[in-house]
């Protein structure tokens, strides 16, 4: 038996002894409950509610409350089992008060392991609160071995044992950007052949250990293997450099802890005894030169975990030695204006929905570093998938498109991880459908505009598509140096021009395209203070641009569709979550008219994409769930009880239906449908209740179908 292999033996009999001897508290690790069995054929459909198990990965303590609320509340509150693994102790500079001059102590020796522990103590604090209301509520802290060799100490809320935390207790590498061999960086680029432990002072992991590089990504592996989640969170792998410097824009910990997830989940992924997972990646530093995307409500509610975590009363109710709490951040609980913001790093496209021929829907997502597909005959036929296409190293954020016989293309982008660290970079892939109806063909690389520093940069954003009318495709990227790039077929089916430069400065998030009544092409891409806007004087003619909208600062994700003879644009406003919505009519003085006033549509609160058809609105309501309003009615959210992941998409049928669909905790595809007609299902809901388009049983059963032909094999 090899040694990883004993390993998990004793991982395994460890479990089952902390099982049996701890009284109301179960396992840490879910793979080892009780499994959920899926409905049987003859169940009905039922409304879509939050399920899955989430699992989140970060650099430091601090980094989930900072950056991944209210994502992570929301999901201690419906009741999802949720645990976070911190890869580093965070232990700094091992002083346990406020950055300021007036308020530090020269005399006071550092301790590292003290402080490292105080984190610890206002995370459990900070998750307690979430979960109970009471931050004293109890934990169980075990240690327990991991298989890369050490130990990693496990804690479970006595109250809500579905809530863990998992300290991988690694040195962290002490400085934002400087190059320190002894560092979650150091030892991904090889200058150092293992990266030691920084063990806190109160954790019951004692002996000391290192991991090699291999042994950091089998142990992170591992704690998935334990937990199977179906959703994976974790920070920014490629945030690029700044212009200015050239250091990186967000931490080293937080980008080269986020590839250690990348190499860990493709490893999980290879295990057959797992479910299917999403990842999603969140925005980390950059976030403070952007504008805020909460509401008030929600960053007030945001900022008392985060006061909790800052142990900001100073009261001895943990009575640990260390502190009860993170004093360096309790002179600037808010971060720099962190804790009015959340933001995707990747996932906010909504053009991964499409009408093929026949009226053939297909929704495409990225599940266990694949593309998975679903598709949908007719208006009553059956949801069919996920299939996969062929191919592992595709990231969130596809874009799909129909070609003019009916066929299907979609694109991403792929991460290569490689063997050495100068072979991790991302490129452009799409595949094509044969026929209509048919099998993809397979990927097929548009390589990179990043030509230089691939391993700092890589940062391209997910693709935009456009066809014209012959059937030529043309791709837009936002590069690493936040311009816009293109590259556009030389014939229909043929091969791609070179990258083109279509210029722009500060580009955030997503490009989107769309073609007006004219058939002229419009690109769109949000920055910090407006939205720029590349448009076609003509049908197939070079694009004018970057040209001003007027329109005031977004959150950054943006939806265009086309209305009459113009293009309206749907985003987030800021500060307050609200969609605001605008118009650009031609007026015949050129190819851009300037937008009308901002008008609201749907309801207050809420972040991240939204996605359109017809009258048919989709997003985050302030709740956090999934919701749907009428682009034309009352600006209120009719809300489902089903948090999600990434963002919605939406297409309108031929005979005016509209169907939204969203990738659920589950790593399951969810839909509502909104009739052609002015009826309502369900009241005054402007679509039916949200439902998993494919049941349970029915995954399972097209499981053991693909079996005997590998699990990434697809069928038309």
């Amino acid at each position: 038996m090899s040694l990883a292999s004993r390993r998990s033996s004793r991982l395994a009999a460890l479990l089952a002894l902390l099982s049996a001897t701890a009284v109301g508290v179960t396992t840490w690790a879910y793979g080892y409950g009780t499994a959920v069995q899926p409905a049987s054929p003859d169940a009905a459909v039922r409304p879509s509610v939050t399920e899955g198990t989430v699992l989140q990965v970060v650099a430091h303590p601090d980094d989930d409350l900072f950056f991944m609320n209210p994502d992570l509340s929301r999901s201690i509150s419906k009741g999802v089992k949720v645990a976070t693994v911190y890869l580093t102790s965070g232990e700094s500079d091992g002083r346990n008060e406020a950055h300021s001059p007036l308020l530090e102590d020269p005399e006071r020796p550092a301790d590292r392991a003290a402080y490292a522990e105080a984190r610890q103590n206002g995370i459990r604090a900070a998750y307690a609160q979430m979960a109970t209301g009471d931050r004293t509520s109890a934990w169980q802290r075990r240690s327990v071995p991991t298989a890369g060799g050490g130990s990693a100490e496990v804690d479970v809320l006595v109250a809500r044992p579905e809530v863990n935390l998992v300290w991988m207790q690694l040195r962290e590498a002490r400085s934002i950007s400087g190059d320190n061999p002894d560092s979650l960086r150091g030892l991904w680029d090889a200058k150092v052949p293992a990266l030691g432990a920084q063990l806190t002072s109160g954790t019951p992991v004692k002996p000391w250990f290192s991991y090699t590089k291999d042994q950091v990504v089998e142990a992170i592996a591992n704690v998935f293997a334990m937990y199977k989640p179906t959703t994976i969170r974790t920070q920014d792998p490629t945030p690029g450099r700044s212009e200015a410097t050239g250091n990186f824009l967000d931490h080293q910990d937080h980008m080269y802890g986020a590839r250690f997830v990348q190499a860990a989940a493709e490893r999980y992924a290879k295990s057959a005894e797992r479910p299917h997972f999403s990842v999603q990646n969140y925005v980390s530093y950059p976030n403070s030169s952007l504008p805020p995307t909460l509401d008030p409500q929600t960053a007030a509610e945001k900022l008392v975990y985060l006061k909790t975590y800052a142990w900001m009363d100073h009261q001895d109710w943990c009575g640990s030695p260390a502190g009860c709490g993170d004093r360096k951040t309790a002179t600037r609980p808010t971060g720099a204006g962190w804790s009015q913001t959340i933001r995707y790093a990747r996932g906010d496209s909504t053009s991964w929905m499409a009408e093929g021929a026949g009226g053939r829907l297909w929704a495409f997502a990225a599940l266990d570093g694949q593309m998975a597909y679903w598709s949908r005959s007719g208006a009553q036929a059956p949801w069919q998938g996920p299939r996969f296409l062929p191919g592992t190293g595709i990231d969130a954020g596809a874009g799909a498109v129909r070609l003019p016989d009916g066929r299907i293309a979609v694109f991403a982008t792929r991460t290569t991880l490689g063997v050495e660290s100068q072979e991790y970079g991302r490129e452009l892939v799409y595949a094509v459908q044969a026929a209509p109806d048919g099998a993809f063909g397979p990927w097929q690389s548009l390589g990179t505009p990043d030509t230089a520093d691939i391993s700092g940069t890589s940062a391209l954003s997910a693709p935009a598509v456009s066809v014209d009318g012959t059937g030529r495709m043309t791709v837009y990227v936002r590069d690493s140096r936040h311009t816009l790039r293109t590259r556009t077929q030389t014939t229909p089916d043929g091969a791609f021009e070179p990258w083109q430069a279509l210029g722009g400065a500060g580009l955030l998030g997503d490009p989107v395209t769309v073609t007006d009544a004219a058939g002229r092409r419009h690109v769109y891409a949000a920055t910090a203070a407006t939205v720029l806007t590349w448009v076609q004087p003509t049908p197939d003619a070079p694009y004018d641009g970057p040209l001003p909208t007027g329109l005031p600062a977004t959150t950054g994700p943006l939806s265009a569709r086309p209305q009459g003879d113009g293009i309206r644009l749907y985003f987030r406003r800021p500060g307050t979550g609200a969609v605001g919505t605008s118009l650009s009519a031609a007026d015949g003085s050129g190819p851009v008219a300037q937008f009308s006033p901002v008008t609201e549509a749907g309801g207050d609160g809420g972040y991240g994409a939204v996605g359109v058809a017809g009258r048919l609105l989709a997003g985050r309501a302030g709740a956090g769930t999934v919701s749907v309003s009428d682009t034309d009615g009352p600006s209120s959210w009719y809300e489902s009880q089903m948090l999600y992941t990434g963002a919605p998409a939406a297409v309108a049928e031929p005979d005016g239906t509209a169907v939204a669909a969203t990738l659920g905790l589950d790593a399951g595809l969810h839909i509502a449908t909104a009739p052609s007609t002015g009826s309502r299902p369900d009241g005054d809901r402007p679509a039916g209740p949200w439902h998993r388009a494919v049941q349970p049983w029915m995954v399972a059963l097209a499981g053991r179908t693909q079996a005997g032909s590998g699990r990434g094999g697809q069928q038309p």
